[in-house]
């Protein structure tokens, strides 16, 4: 989109307006819908959410996608949790709303709940809202380690917790 490198693209579009800001919307929009056509499990994802159902303890996704992106994902790859919310559906990340909504719904505390993800909204998005914060780490975002509570390079270490 001729942004700079590292822009955070929500919040920038947020400084657009008229025919730019529809152009740009229209490019991020296609760009999520073909990310979720082509979305595929990361390494011990679906043993680990398939754990967590059989033990009975509740499994949200918060994204900064929409949410037919995002339900197309989900349909495509028979992603089963329990509760799902877009950017449609509350202020996007690091903004913590959809973690306390989250939190609210379950009746638990948000610091007795656990947020993984692999960018540094996600873990900005646990601090803000008082939750733990676990980095899925890869090549690309280890430098954001220093920031997390936990660290997980592969899904079976958060499953070899539950097998103790």
């Amino acid at each position: 989109m001729g942004w700079p490198a590292g822009t955070a693209i929500l919040e920038h579009l947020q400084t657009l307006a008229g025919a730019e800001k529809q152009q740009a919307l229209a490019i991020i929009e296609a760009f999520e819908l073909a990310g979720a056509k082509n979305a595929c499990w990361m390494p011990g994802a679906s043993d680990l959410l398939q754990l967590l159902r059989q033990k009975a303890i509740p499994t949200a996704i918060l994204t900064r996608n929409t949410r037919q992106a995002t339900m197309l994902c989900a349909t495509n790859l028979g992603l089963e949790v329990d509760l799902i919310l877009t950017r449609d559906d509350c202020p996007a990340k690091p903004k913590p709303d959809g973690l306390w909504q989250i939190a609210e719904q379950w009746q638990l505390p948000c610091a007795e709940l656990l947020f993984i993800g692999d960018y540094l909204f996600d873990l900005q998005t646990a601090a803000n809202a008082g939750m733990p914060s676990c980095l899925y780490r890869s090549a690309q975002n280890s430098h954001f380690a220093a920031q997390a509570d936990f660290v997980i390079d592969h899904f079976i270490e958060l499953h070899q917790l539950y097998h103790r």
